[in-house]
């Protein structure tokens, strides 16, 4: 089993920046691919970014080159989030996948305001 809580949401204006982190516990061996989900009132669970053990990136178009993920270390990885848009309002999950098998947490919440 793998326990993962995130921090680091919250509200911020327009344009502003936050940085959202993720750290997992338990059993954490064996984990390859680690990601950021969100999901907005009405809409589905979307990726928004994504980052292999082997340190490989993936994100959505909607945030390229203003979002970065990374992983700092076996348990923690984080997300951060410049120029913030309105359009980014969303509950963001993290996710661990860990032999074929996804973790979630239980989420955090990112408000940005016009």
């Amino acid at each position: 089993q793998v326990q993962l809580v995130e921090s680091g949401g919250g509200l911020v204006q327009a344009g502003g920046s936050l940085r959202l982190s993720c750290a997992a516990s338990g059993s954490i061996a064996g984990i390859n691919l680690l990601g950021w989900y969100r999901q907005a009132p009405g809409k589905q669970r979307e990726l928004v970014a994504s980052i292999t053990s082997g340190g490989n990136t993936n994100y959505a178009d909607s945030v390229k080159g203003r979002f970065t993920i990374s992983r700092n270390n076996a348990r923690t990885v984080s997300l951060q989030m410049n120029s913030l848009k309105p359009e980014d309002t969303a509950v963001y999950y993290c996710n661990v996948r860990r032999f074929g098998i996804n973790y979630w947490g239980e989420g955090t919440l990112v408000t940005v305001s016009s």
